[in-house]
């Protein structure tokens, strides 16, 4: 099973290692990793993928808790969200191939951001079965190069990150969560 779990943590130096490391210590699979800035300041995301069949999604939340730049964790796994992922993908492509090519992205809502000689790229951005679907279709017309961001996600709803985590009781600085 895999959980999708969302921190928010202090935007300082050393921050990315120190979680990652705690990550590898542990031996807890990383799927998939994103971070960002938030709209706090000083403040930014991580949105994780983690892999919960050998260890159970509480003790990776717990884990991630327990590290000082971390201010809050959320498991949006069975929370309804928004969920994105971004690929840019480089393809094959003649000169008289590319309206044929276009027709057939245009159907995932992809668009072609830049053109070579001999080649595209395909930018897309939706679901990863969306993504995985779109790069299905092309790669029998080969595939040269590939990008994804991995998954992001934000909770539905106006109460955002609320209601998942250890600090649904007040409307608290970020800042000052992490004593």
């Amino acid at each position: 099973m895999k959980h999708t779990l969302i921190a928010s943590v202090k935007d300082q130096p050393g921050v990315l290692v120190r979680v990652v490391s705690m990550f590898r210590r542990r031996a807890f699979n990383v799927e998939s990793l994103t971070v960002g800035h938030s709209e706090t300041e000083g403040v930014s995301r991580m949105t994780f993928v983690v892999d919960t069949s050998k260890v159970p999604s509480r003790i990776v939340e717990a884990n991630l808790r327990k590290l000082v730049p971390v201010l809050e964790v959320h498991d949006v796994t069975h929370v309804p969200t928004v969920s994105r992922e971004l690929a840019l993908i480089r393809v094959r492509c003649a000169e008289t191939e590319r309206s044929q090519v276009n027709d057939l992205i245009s159907i995932f809502r992809a668009r072609i951001v830049d053109v070579a000689a001999d080649t595209v790229i395909v930018e897309c951005t939706g679901d990863v079965d969306k993504v995985d679907g779109l790069v299905e279709l092309l790669r029998p017309r080969g595939i040269v190069e590939m990008v994804r961001t991995g998954k992001v996600a934000m909770a539905r709803g106006s109460s955002a990150r609320r209601g998942a985590g250890k600090d649904d009781d007040a409307e608290s600085d970020p800042l000052e969560i992490a004593s």
